[in-house]
């Protein structure tokens, strides 16, 4: 029973939690859902609900609608700029490791901005610094969300441009964020923070510098017993070759059959003459004929 329980944790066939809030950290019905939502009381990550006020531009192109280019850029821009400005000023609070906004025009999603942070530390006094402040008019009401992984909750058929839902769909789209941009970000980000860089990193990362050296050294263990093993094959073979050249003399049937040992090569007897075979013929036949 409990392993029947573990397994569909958090899934459909989860009569108890709400499969949605889990992967997604947000749910249509919100607290009016007849499954419970556990929030977490520590996280990583960050949850703004409805942050970002998407022009109507975005919130066309969000539901299928031909937009022409220029509005477009002008609509990617606009987003940039906002994604620039609340990274900048999240960094202050901890070192971000992603940060990410829903592209969905649902109720529920719209407008919400994920961030996960190195620590639950930091993103906990993330959540205390902007409880209470204003943005673009709007009152901020950040929490922790379950959300750790964002590829998890993206949907795979929005990525393969295959989402038959749009905007409305109840799995996330994320807005598009240049690489380049992000990397300037994060550039910018550890200028600011040194910290972050020099002696920030976490346990995690530490654990992954472990992993690699234990994988170098394994590699390197490796290594010295594949070239033991190749030298042992190298000092055989040329006993071999020693041995043969003693004990096969010039015939070249003695170092076929001898295997090139020289107590092998001792055991052959010596080839006779043609006179020797001869006399041995004749001296049978005598003996025959008796």
């Amino acid at each position: 029973m409990a392993e029947r329980l573990a397994r569909i944790f958090g899934t459909e066939e989860d009569r108890v939690n709400c499969p949605f809030y889990f992967k997604i950290g947000a749910c249509r019905h919100g607290d009016q859902c007849s499954r419970q939502h556990n929030r977490p009381v520590a996280s990583q990550c960050l949850l703004i609900p409805h942050m970002y006020q998407q022009p109507p531009a975005a919130v066309a192109m969000a539901e299928g609608q031909d937009v022409p280019d220029e509005v477009a850029d002008e609509a990617q821009q606009h987003f940039e700029q906002f994604f620039e400005e609340v990274f900048m000023e999240l960094c202050n609070f901890g070192q971000i490791e992603d940060m990410a906004c829903v592209d969905n025009v649902s109720d529920h999603l719209i407008g919400n901005v994920y961030v996960r942070f190195s620590t639950e530390e930091e993103a906990a006094r993330c959540m205390q610094k902007l409880s209470g402040r204003y943005y673009a008019g709007r009152l901020l009401a950040p929490e922790l969300s379950p959300l750790t992984d964002f590829k998890e909750a993206r949907c795979r058929q929005y990525d393969d441009a295959q989402c038959a839902r749009g905007g409305y769909c109840n799995f996330i789209h994320w807005k598009h964020v240049p690489r380049k941009v992000k990397k300037r970000l994060f550039r910018e980000m550890f200028d600011e923070h040194p910290e972050y860089q020099e002696g920030g990193r976490d346990d995690r990362g530490r654990d992954r510098d472990r992993d690699r050296d234990r994988g170098r050294d394994r590699d390197r263990d490796r290594d010295r017993d594949r070239r033991k093993r190749s030298r042992s094959r190298d000092r055989d073979r040329d006993d071999r070759r020693k041995g043969g050249g003693a004990g096969g003399g010039g015939g070249g049937g003695g170092g076929g059959g001898g295997g090139g040992r020289p107590e092998e090569a001792a055991a052959i007897p010596a080839r006779q003459t043609s006179d020797e075979r001869r006399a041995m013929i004749e001296s049978w036949n005598q003996a025959a004929g008796r």
